[in-house]
């Protein structure tokens, strides 16, 4: 017979893990902030960050290449990506918005020159 004050000792102890059900930017938006970030990254680096299968990882890469927000370059045996920053964001509600602003918005700065890596971009 398993005693009730044990079993409050173990929920104090053992607390149920917060479960996150959703968030407010979609997987779209955190792969495109992972791809501005480390436009070399591997998708099996995003996958891990965003916290989705590697494959739900390519079809969104796919989807944002066919809307025009990156672009895929060869770089020797991998991938680089570039995104659009002046792409606008495809909802009506945020039509009025860019890719730009969405990464400024997340905190990562955006200049307007994709070739350089993130933590050289000038931000004034």
């Amino acid at each position: 017979m398993v005693s009730r004050i044990g079993n409050h000792e173990n929920a104090i102890m053992n607390p149920p893990k917060e479960k996150h059900t959703w968030t407010f930017l979609t997987n779209h938006a955190h792969v495109l902030v992972c791809l501005y970030r480390d436009p070399a990254v591997r998708l099996r680096e995003v996958a891990l960050e965003v916290g989705i299968t590697e494959r739900a990882v390519q079809r969104i890469v796919s989807e944002l290449e066919d809307f025009g927000a990156i672009r895929r370059e060869r770089d020797g045996r991998r991938n680089a990506y570039v995104l659009d920053l002046a792409k606008p964001l495809r909802h009506p509600i945020e039509s009025h918005r860019t890719v730009a602003d969405l990464i400024e918005m997340v905190g990562s700065p955006v200049n307007s020159d994709p070739t350089s890596p993130p933590d050289s971009r000038d931000t004034d």
